[in-house]
């Protein structure tokens, strides 16, 4: 089934001390976040969406030197919307009375259309929730392996340790292949930070795939 969802946008800026409100850029906000949303893999599959607070502040020239999730899911979505909300740094036109220490606060909705979520209980969301705190844990376990695995020295029982516990998580080829892809397409928005956090995933759950990527991108 092809992705259908709807991203929208609602902008809040506060301050305490100025009228004018930092502008961005370009066009529409909106649709800038639209463009570089990418829907995250687990919520999308757990029919996972609302609303995710960012807050955030900029400094004279536009750039965000500060952000965190005010208010999340505790999931992937959480990061997506820091990701994007991220990438307005820097496209902003800044008042020059702007108090540069005052948050300025972002509400990002996910929404999936297509994907019968309205046939899931809140209980089923809830423990969808739940599971992916457990699934990180988990997936600590497999990145901390191959970081301390010393090149070269087999180790024949921890193999088959990780390659039990990343058939559980579904870490298969083919989720690596995709989440090759999803970072390829984040160097494509210049989203070098995101992108290098992708390929280093893939070399900790003991794939060489995006070796090269993290050679040219990630210095």
């Amino acid at each position: 089934m092809a992705l259908n969802f709807i991203f929208s946008l609602f902008l809040h800026l506060t301050s305490l001390f100025a009228d004018d409100q930092p502008v961005f850029k370009g066009k529409n906000l909106s649709t800038f976040i639209y463009n570089v949303m990418i829907y995250p893999e687990y919520s999308r599959d757990n029919c996972l969406q609302g609303t995710v607070t960012i807050s955030f502040k900029l400094n004279k020239q536009g750039r965000i030197y500060q952000s965190e999730v005010q208010k999340g899911f505790g999931t992937d979505l959480d990061l997506e919307a820091l990701r994007v909300v991220r990438l307005t740094s820097g496209k902003w036109i800044m008042p020059a009375d702007h108090d540069t220490l005052v948050s300025m606060v972002l509400p990002v909705n996910f929404t999936l259309r297509d994907f019968k979520c309205e046939q899931r209980s809140k209980d089923e969301i809830s423990a969808a929730i739940n599971a992916y705190q457990a699934r990180r844990g988990m997936s600590e376990v497999i990145f901390n392996y191959y970081d301390k695995k010393v090149p070269g020295v087999t180790d024949e029982a921890g193999e088959m340790r990780m390659e039990a516990l990343k058939y559980q998580l579904g870490y298969d080829e083919k989720f690596i292949d995709r989440l090759l892809k999803q970072a390829q397409r984040k160097l494509k928005q210049e989203d070098f930070e995101g992108a290098c956090e992708d390929f280093h995933i893939i070399r900790r759950l003991g794939s060489d795939k995006s070796a090269s990527f993290i050679e040219q991108n990630c210095k």
